[in-house]
């Protein structure tokens, strides 16, 4: 029987910075939840633009958010797991070596820019309407420091190597789609964050369901039995998952929970 069932959302169950959900998906997660069944979305979102895109049933599901630096539920927070501060100033420079790059800086409940980009702004604000407070100088932010990340509108990859290759054996670094880099505290993953559900819940793998697309959805799948690539996936999640579901498209995830 399954008891626990985690999706990414961009790229996912919707578009990349997209604010709608097809509102189907929330009779079915409240469907689910009556029957005793776990929703989990895992997400390199901040906690608040999951709630609201989940608002309808945001008391009825978990939040894995920051790739799994942030495990909550009902607006607050379960686990948290913090960058040191020295290594995230270090990493901050870096960044900013980078032409074309923009940092931004997430705490548990507020994320930092101090960014001169008006549309990348905008962006944030209301495609993934994040919880922003614009800042004269990220490194200098006074808070507990859960993700940094680093953005491009394109070729986020390519431009990123050097740091990759830098903070790896560090934090845990991750490529998110074409636009994000996402450095955490070493060991910190979604799948890591499902891990811990499961041993709080006392559920095992067997009876957990995932969804996923890219890079940083590929420790989830080791996570559950019912591990599922969407059809857009790259080719990595789709060799790391035992199934396919459509696209994201398509609503793909949703076809699978209406057969649950």
């Amino acid at each position: 029987m399954i008891k626990l069932i985690a999706s990414d959302i961009d790229g996912t169950l919707v578009k990349d910075g997209s604010h709608e959900l097809n509102p189907e998906l929330y009779g079915i997660i409240s469907a689910l939840h009556e029957r005793g069944i776990q929703f989990a979305a895992a997400s390199g979102r901040q906690w608040i633009s999951i709630e609201k895109l989940f608002s309808p049933v945001c008391r009825k599901i978990f939040y894995l958010s920051d790739n799994g630096s942030y495990i909550g539920c009902c607006g607050r927070s379960l686990f948290l797991n913090t960058i040191d501060r020295d290594m995230a100033v270090e990493l901050i420079r870096d960044i900013r070596s980078v032409p074309g790059l923009e940092v931004m800086v997430s705490g548990p409940d507020v994320i930092y820019l101090d960014t001169k980009d008006e549309e990348f702004l905008d962006w944030c604000v209301h495609g993934y309407r994040f919880r922003i407070r614009q800042v004269k100088d990220v490194a200098e932010v006074d808070d507990r420091i859960i993700k940094v990340s680093a953005y491009k509108k394109h070729g986020i990859q390519a431009a990123t190597t050097g740091i990759v290759s830098r903070y790896s054996d560090r934090m845990k670094v991750s490529v998110s789609g074409d636009m994000w880099l996402d450095c955490m505290a070493r060991g910190v993953s979604k799948g890591h964050a499902i891990a811990t559900l499961q041993e709080s819940l006392d559920i095992r793998p067997e009876e957990t369901m995932v969804f996923g697309d890219q890079m940083n959805d590929l420790e989830m799948m080791d996570q559950a039995y019912y591990s599922f690539a969407v059809g857009n996936a790259r080719p990595e999640v789709k060799a790391a998952a035992r199934f396919r579901a459509d696209t994201n498209q398509n609503d793909g995830v949703l076809k699978i929970l209406k057969c649950l």
